[in-house]
């Protein structure tokens, strides 16, 4: 049976009561864990380091533009079958005249499971305690999530050519987490056969928190200056607001500083540029701090 302890997180990991609910819910019914919020929220990370703390097998399919079912499931090898079907019909040609055959590897043409690449889904629902990453669904062409239906509904996939069935029941099936952005609206019967949560950007106390796990023991007043400065973007209105991943990689950044130079440097802004990414954003920070340092001091309360 398939991993259903309640996960709460882990020494890297919050994971917040109502995400942890959604999550046991998801894996106890054998269904995906569908989240959706804006990027840099730890939609990725759970996952992660799910697997990672319990000791479970990962698979991580990160959907493009040009994703389809064959490659998230499994493929034909075509080239490879179609080769050895050859080199068998030389070995015997070759055999007739008395000649040694050639080597055609540990593959048998009259077996075509041989030539069945398995992709991550295939791969996870092979192995009963995995985890199964579906990385930014909202950025697939349309027809990807509806291709999934039936597998999501019938908890099988079946092999191209061989015709191989692999299959999970409710017990046994991986735990699926699904993220998306939200760049695209999902289409309505994909939602159903999912576990929904919604991940909203954590408040400065959250964040304390979440920083504490990824940077232990980094001085107070150094998190306090540099959370008040990310809220205060982030109150803004920029084109592309900071994210949680981007305010831990700005406190990496000062971690081996000290402190009251720490905080110097970011009261100022320096390595702006992990937080912020656009040309626009960038021009309208720097008319802030330049009003701002004609009135004295920045505030960033």
């Amino acid at each position: 049976m398939a991993e259903t302890k309640h996960w709460t997180g882990s020494d890297k990991y919050l994971c917040d009561p109502e995400l942890a609910q959604a999550f046991h819910m998801a894996r106890t019914l054998g269904m995906p864990l569908l989240i959706e919020g804006e990027p840099g929220t730890g939609k990725t990370e759970l996952p992660i380091h799910y697997a990672k703390d319990r000791g479970l097998p990962l698979e991580v399919y990160p959907v493009g533009s040009k994703s389809n079912v064959e490659q998230f499931v499994a493929r034909f090898d075509h080239v490879k079958y179609l080769r050895d079907s050859q080199i068998e019909i030389l070995n015997a040609q070759r055999e007739e005249k008395g000649l040694a055959a050639r080597s055609t590897s540990d593959r048998n043409p009259e077996n075509l499971k041989d030539y069945v690449v398995k992709g991550p889904a295939a791969i996870a629902y092979s192995k009963p305690n995995s985890v199964l990453l579906i990385d930014e669904i909202d950025k697939a062409p349309r027809e990807f999530p509806n291709d999934l239906l039936y597998a999501l509904s019938h908890r099988k996939f079946i092999m191209p050519e061989s015709g191989e069935v692999i299959e999970a029941s409710e017990e046994d099936m991986p735990a699926i987490v699904i993220t998306s952005n939200r760049e695209q609206e999902l289409p309505t019967a994909f939602k159903g056969r999912c576990i929904y949560h919604y991940i909203h950007f954590p408040e400065k106390d959250v964040m304390e928190k979440i920083v504490e796990k990824h940077h232990p023991g980094l001085n107070e007043k150094v998190v306090k200056v540099a959370l008040d400065v990310f809220y205060h973007l982030r109150r803004l209105g920029l084109e592309r607001s900071p994210t949680t991943r981007e305010i831990l990689n700005w406190l990496k950044y000062m971690s081996d500083i000290a402190p009251k130079t720490a905080i110097e440097k970011i009261e100022g802004l320096e390595g702006i540029g992990a937080l912020i990414k656009t040309q626009t954003d960038m021009e309208r920070v720097n008319r802030m701090i330049g009003a701002d340092n004609n009135l004295g001091s920045p505030s960033w309360n």
